[in-house]
């Protein structure tokens, strides 16, 4: 890998693309319809959970604070009542995952709810949207704390770790549904809501934690950027835009990406298939977030997310060709409708990509393929 120092990376032009007569569109909206209003109106019916909803004996925080267990930590067979002990890939259906779920709830519902208003302008929809984020980030009786510190806690070990802020990768698209929802005039509590944002991000770049995530060396560091970018974004936080866009440029790809496009420290884990893709996928939303001419970006020997898509492209068009170790859990819920693949395609101006996209399932039922499928409502996006 290439030595850079980061002033020669920040002064890189973007790859010089050829123009194009007449440019990739996609109207996602038309495309989409048909899958957002029956799932939105479904979402009507349904009142919304948050974390105060369920609890657990073993977390040492208060009940509004998030809590969620280490995926891959089992009990010592050889010490049942000790700490426990690490089994990579393979997740503990015992773990408390409650939290998790009511996140996930959230991150499906209300942006689903959000895209039906913005393509319909019905204000059922906006103003359902609008109770999600009110219980979830206002009413004291049902708000979560704007902190990840009991998250990916592992008993006998420690009551939480760095590694949990990645949970929080679902408020992504749950933020810029939030901006978007704010011309519905339906959240009359828009300031609040901004106001726990930026006191999450706070908390994310200030707490040792916070800190911990952010300095990971895989797709944890991808994941932390991505949120910050965001959270950022819908709270006018400029200065940590510019932060998170020279952390791409400067550290994730340079330590992220080898120049064919793979990303090496996610194929050397038991998930291969499924971590690499969703990294080049949090990539791409990251680039989204930030500009969309970071997808044309480029360190001197080619390295970027021109690259990235190239290698990981064929293994999305037909799994049979994957070259690594297939998941150990879960390979059969792989690929689907990453929105990095529509975003790049419009960025990179590759028809191609924007035709697989429209292929691929958009709406996973399996819980693991969920949690890992964080953008779900491209129409907020393009």
């Amino acid at each position: 890998m290439s030595t850079l120092t980061r002033r020669a990376i920040l002064t890189l032009p973007a790859l010089a693309w050829p123009a194009m007569a007449r440019p990739v569109k996609v109207n996602v909206a038309v495309i989409d319809r048909r899958r957002i209003l029956p799932a939105a109106d479904r979402y009507l019916r349904q009142p919304p959970v948050t974390i105060t909803a369920t609890s657990s004996p073993r977390s040492t925080g208060g009940p509004h604070d998030y809590f969620s267990e280490g995926d891959y930590w089992w009990p010592d067979p050889a010490n049942p009542s000790g700490p426990y002990v690490q089994r990579d890939g393979m997740s503990n259906p015992d773990n408390f995952n409650g939290h998790r779920q009511a996140l996930m709830r959230l991150s499906v519902q209300m942006p689903a709810l959000t895209a039906a208003w913005k393509i319909t302008r019905e204000k059922l929809y906006a103003a359902h949207a609008a109770r999600h984020l009110q219980a979830w980030f206002v009413d004291p009786k049902t708000r979560m704390n704007p902190n990840l510190q009991y998250a990916q806690a592992i008993h006998g070990r420690t009551t939480g770790r760095g590694t949990g802020i990645i949970d929080t990768l679902h408020l992504v698209e749950v933020a810029r549904a939030a901006a978007v929802l704010e011309s519905s005039g339906a959240l009359s509590d828009a300031a609040a809501v901004r106001q726990w944002f930026a006191a999450y991000l706070d908390w994310m770049r200030s707490s040792k934690n916070g800190r911990d995530e952010r300095d990971a060396h895989n797709n944890h560091a991808t994941c932390w950027v991505a949120q910050a970018a965001e959270f950022a974004c819908y709270t006018g936080n400029t200065q940590v835009m510019d932060w998170c866009r020279d952390r791409f440029k400067t550290v994730l790809l340079p330590s992220q990406a080898d120049p064919d496009g793979s990303f090496p420290l996610e194929l050397r884990r038991t998930k291969p298939y499924s971590y690499s893709l969703f990294n080049m996928d949090v990539m791409g939303i990251l680039c989204q977030t930030l500009s969309a001419d970071l997808f044309r970006f480029a360190l001197p020997d080619g390295r970027g997310m021109a690259k990235v898509m190239a290698f990981h492209m064929p293994f999305i068009s037909d799994k049979s060709k994957w070259p690594h170790p297939p998941d150990v859990m879960y390979f059969d819920q792989w690929p689907v409708r990453y929105p990095t693949i529509l975003f790049a395609g419009l960025a990179l101006d590759r028809p191609a990509y924007i035709g697989l996209w429209k292929k691929l399932n958009p709406d996973p039922t399996v819980e693991e393929a969920i949690r890992n499928f964080p953008v779900r409502q491209p129409v907020l996006w393009v």
